[in-house]
């Protein structure tokens, strides 16, 4: 099993050369829609999946609980598609989502600013001053996405096996490419090893669905971390009711053999004005 993530500026041809790179290696391409329908399916609906969707949350947005339910939600979707064979993740934060993973591949594609207003101005059938403002939306959406919810530089390179600049590159021509790199890059050890890696990272994912979004315990940072089978669950709580509820909900997903708890208790104070 191998994981290819691909990180895009718009403009930059990242969906049309994982188009090429899936037909060409029989990778299966998770884009957007099967995302959405796999958050459907988990309960996420339209305007949720809109409000958040590669975008930078504004304040209040940041502060919901609206949107840890969505990152969880996103998460486990993103780690359920890729359990089922060697595929093709476009953006959703992919790179870092996958970034503990042996066998996963991250590939970033960036295009010449003035090429990318000129291929923007060609699809939206727009002027140059709408091109400019379409794609400076874009790279502060996709940037703040990726920033805000996994603190992860979405323009650094030095987060990518490969970096990709289409100025003269068509998709196939990239597709040759990036495929080339694949082959180098993923070895046969890193895909045994990405296997149960990707196991224990979507069972921790299920864990932390359980808590969060289908029990709604109210926790400070919680995390889970799953080797095969057993859950250990980080975090803050202020209560031993609500550790134990942790546990209980860790206890009851499918696949798990136990859960431990190293979580800390914090006292709450009351400030008197």
């Amino acid at each position: 099993m191998a994981i290819v993530t691909i990180s895009r500026e718009l403009e930059a041809l990242g969906e049309e050369t994982a188009r090429e790179l899936s037909l060409a290696t029989g990778f299966r391409l998770i884009d957007r829609g099967l995302i959405e329908r796999r958050l459907g399916e988990h309960g996420c609906g339209a305007a949720a999946q809109q409000k958040y969707d590669e975008k930078r949350p504004g304040l209040w947005a940041s502060l919901a609980e609206g949107r840890a339910a969505y990152l969880e939600l996103l998460k486990l979707a993103l780690y359920e598609e890729a359990s089922l064979g060697d595929c093709i993740v476009m953006g959703r934060g992919g790179a870092a989502v996958f970034r503990a993973v042996p066998d996963h591949l991250a590939i970033r594609f960036v295009a010449p600013l003035e090429l990318r207003v000129e291929r923007a101005m060609r699809e939206f059938s727009c002027d140059e001053r709408q091109a400019r403002q379409v794609l400076g939306q874009s790279d502060h959406d996709r940037g703040g996405f990726s920033r805000i919810y996994f603190d992860f530089d979405w323009a650094d390179p030095r987060a990518y096996e490969l970096v990709l600049n289409t100025a003269r590159l068509d998709p196939p021509k990239a597709a040759r490419m990036a495929e080339s790199c694949m082959g180098l890059a993923l070895s046969d050890q890193a895909r045994l090893a990405g296997g149960q890696a990707l196991a224990d990272l979507l069972l921790a994912q299920r864990v932390m669905v359980e808590i969060i979004c289908s029990r709604g315990e109210r926790l400070g940072g919680v995390s889970a971390k799953a080797e095969r089978g057993v859950v250990v669950l980080s975090g803050l709580a202020n209560t031993k009711a609500a550790i134990d509820a942790a546990l209980a909900a860790a206890r009851a997903v499918p696949g798990v053999l136990e859960a431990r708890s190293d979580m800390h208790l914090v006292q709450e104070y009351n400030v008197i004005p």
